[in-house]
């Protein structure tokens, strides 16, 4: 991996149009994004996902001597802590994930189960009927809730109900880690074979032989309708926060942006949107005008709503190229 000599600076490009500033300053490594910036430690035990790409997860272990800090735990718009889940890095194609571990990325909502209650990504918990957690441990388990391919919205207007519907017994639970269990990826997908449950499922993972495996199943699952795939490096440890031990794949990059008005439709959809205008987090302003339903045309979105959409590229200032709204976030 590589790293920094003292008093060296280095440019790392993430999702908005200015790359970010790492440094090292005589032994303090320090980051310009706002993941390192609001950690309530000293600076000198910060970290964050890009001095973890840079350096590398052991190197920056080394360094903070001992389990990498945990980073700064989000809140949801509830004011619900977030769950501390293992969250995904995109791959860039290049670095060697021969041996790694496959499995498709699923288009469902991400839970999160802590013993007792299934909570989503953000810590709001979901209002799940007993019948259908029953049987499920007393210990943490991270997947999915999954109705389908295609389905996302689907499973969202599910999820997010609170009468415990029997609508529910179309969902799986998926189930991808056991997080508390402290042992390698491998000894953890063993231990998981043990746990049941009626709307449970264990989700399959293979050995990619090379990143040509990787890509011939990308294709299959996507030719499915599939959303993409995702790597688990072998031998990995579970952490809380994003790590480049998880990898996303996908033909298509995707992100969320704050809803700031809506521009009027023309033609066949004069006097409904026409599309959305969204700001990302790093501040970058565009239009998303395709991917929505006739009824999404007709109930947008409410201005400040947190929206979820795909693209293909980034340009070079920073704005996502053919954007397409895929739904609202999960929490909102």
């Amino acid at each position: 991996m590589a790293d920094l000599a003292d008093g060296e600076v280095f440019l790392m490009q993430g999702s908005g149009a200015k790359p970010y500033t790492l440094k090292n300053t005589g032994g303090v490594y320090s980051c310009s994004c706002p993941a390192w910036r609001n950690q309530s430690v000293g600076i000198e035990r910060r970290t964050c996902k890009h001095l973890r790409k840079l350096r590398g997860d052991a190197a920056e272990e080394a360094r903070l001597g001992g389990a990498l800090a945990a980073p700064a735990r989000a809140k949801s718009a509830k004011g619900a802590e977030a769950a501390p889940v293992l969250l995904a890095e995109s791959w860039d194609g290049m670095r060697d994930v021969s041996g790694w571990w496959m499995s498709e990325k699923l288009d469902g909502v991400r839970a999160y189960w802590d013993g007792k209650r299934m909570l989503s990504r953000l810590g709001n918990e979901f209002h799940v009927p007993e019948w259908f957690v029953a049987g499920l441990p007393g210990h943490a388990l991270d997947g999915e809730l999954f109705l389908a391919r295609k389905s996302f919205q689907k499973t969202v207007a599910i999820v997010r109900r609170q009468d415990k519907s029997e609508l529910w017994r179309a969902v799986k639970f998926l189930v991808f880690d056991m997080p508390g269990h402290g042992g390698t990826f491998e000894a953890r997908m063993e231990a998981l074979q043990g746990v049941t449950g009626e709307f449970l499922a264990v989700h399959a993972h293979e050995r990619a032989r090379d990143a040509g495996h990787v890509r011939e199943e990308l294709q299959r699952v996507e030719a499915l309708g599939g959303e993409g795939m995702m790597l688990r490096e072998p031998g990995s440890k579970y952490v809380a926060g994003r790590s480049s031990t998880l990898l996303k794949v996908k033909s298509f990059l995707d992100d969320e942006a704050e809803v700031m008005a809506h521009q009027a439709g023309t033609g066949r959809h004069k006097g409904r949107l026409g599309a959305l205008v969204v700001r990302m987090a790093g501040g970058v302003e565009f239009s998303i005008g395709t991917g929505f339903s006739d009824k999404e045309r007709e109930t947008p979105p409410a201005i400040g709503a947190t929206v979820r959409f795909r693209y293909q590229e980034l340009s070079d200032g920073g704005v996502p190229r053919f954007p397409s709204y895929v739904g609202l976030r999960e929490e909102e």
